[in-house]
């Protein structure tokens, strides 16, 4: 078949994007991706058409930035006309990337989501999502969530309904009667770990596929000599500006019994770092080649640097900075798989803590250990490729009506 996938240049969204398209390429399929021109030269060397995704900002600077919705709706009429030249049989949105599945409607194709974290519904009961809570362990505790996601959920959820139906207004597109918009209710593919997920009653259109995991080239880094336990710091690539927890790892974890290694992830510190005797820091590694060879994981709690440590059976040490961090770090706290250390509480001896207590635990090194036993007899990429094969031949039999 022939697939449009649409994701913008964040790495959170275009490697999972990235990560699929070549999983559909090993299948025999043609596929096309539309995403930043950062990405083109990885997307024509997984075997992709690149598409150049229109790029706006849509965040407050120093220039009068669009609204998302108008960026949407611009973005998705100039997608139309790619579309129709690269004539698809299905379409697949990132969950943050709109102008693709809006235009895959306008078009009368198929559309399937890509979400490539948690997922971001909430059943009756759960904590809300992203501020770091975990789940109840009582029946009392999720009664007393309910009315919390009511009040504060569900007004800014009908919120962003009634905006993205203005969109889709504007695009002569119908409404939609639910919230959580970016989510197609004819497929869903949740790329994340099944241990990440809270136990609940999944929806027809939703398939949890595993992580969809895609890294650019780059070399494996050894840990210093010695017999000691190799703990990896690895930040974020976009957050924490200051490299709070860099820093306080390196300087935490300075005499201490343990091998480190540490990436500053291309975004080259504006102060000298510390230079433990005990740490080699280097400004970017392969986490494929190098979580493989460590025992722990420090990290901020972005998704693809949270199941790549978790699938090469390290236990993680989560600080969390911003966005959904706070929700992986909750996520993988209550599955026992890691050691959640609050940003506020980021220092060297809080870390140093952490990382004593994360190697200290046979349960959390056992269960880290099983997750990667379970990733390495479940191809998240075949799998969800091989998804979308089974739903686009239900739902190509006949043209998909127009919006």
């Amino acid at each position: 078949m022939k697939v449009f996938l649409g994701a913008f240049a964040d790495a959170g969204h275009a490697f999972p994007m990235l990560a699929l398209g070549e999983g559909l390429v090993a299948r025999g399929h043609e596929v096309a991706l539309q995403t930043w021109d950062r990405w083109e030269a990885a997307t024509v060397a997984a075997g992709m058409t690149y598409v150049r995704a229109p790029e706006y900002q849509v965040f407050p600077t120093d220039k009068l930035p669009l609204k998302p919705y108008a960026a949407a709706v611009r973005a998705a009429r100039v997608t139309v006309p790619q579309i129709e030249g690269l004539a698809p049989d299905v379409v697949v949105s990132d969950v943050l990337t709109p102008a693709p599945a809006l235009a895959g409607e306008l078009c009368g194709l198929p559309v399937a989501t890509l979400v490539p974290h948690v997922h971001p519904a909430l059943e009756p009961g759960f904590p809300i999502y992203s501020i770091g809570a975990r789940l109840p362990r009582t029946r009392l505790g999720a009664a007393l969530w309910a009315p919390a996601q009511r009040r504060l959920v569900g007004k800014g959820l009908e919120q962003g309904r009634v905006e993205y139906n203005g969109c889709r207004e504007r695009l002569g597109l119908r409404p939609l009667p639910w919230v959580h918009t970016g989510l197609s209710r004819s497929l869903t593919l949740v790329a994340t770990l099944p241990q990440l997920e809270y136990p609940r009653a999944w929806p027809s259109w939703v398939r949890v596929v595993g992580p969809l995991m895609w890294e650019p080239p780059a070399a494996g880094v050894d840990p210093p000599a010695g017999d000691g336990p190799v703990v990896l710091v690895a930040p974020s690539t976009a957050q924490d500006e200051e490299h709070r927890l860099l820093r306080a790892a390196l300087s935490g974890l300075d005499g201490e019994p343990v091998r480190v290694i540490a990436t500053w992830n291309g975004r080259e510190p504006t102060e000298p770092l510390p230079a433990p005797r005990n740490a080699v820091v280097v400004p970017w590694l392969s986490y494929s080649k190098t979580m493989p060879r460590c025992d722990l994981v420090v990290c901020h709690g972005g998704h693809g640097t949270l199941v790549r440590a978790l699938t090469s059976g390290c236990p993680v040490v989560v600080s969390p900075a911003v966005g959904d961090m706070a929700e992986n770090a909750a996520r993988a706290d209550w599955a026992g798989l890691g050691v959640r250390l609050p940003r506020r509480y980021c220092s060297p001896r809080a870390v140093r803590l952490a990382v004593q207590r994360a190697l200290s635990s046979p349960r959390l090194r056992a269960r880290a250990r099983e997750v990667a036993a379970w990733a390495a007899t479940h191809d998240a990429r075949e799998t969800a490729a091989i998804e979308l094969e089974r739903w686009a031949e239900r739902v190509t039999r006949a043209p998909a009506p127009r919006a």
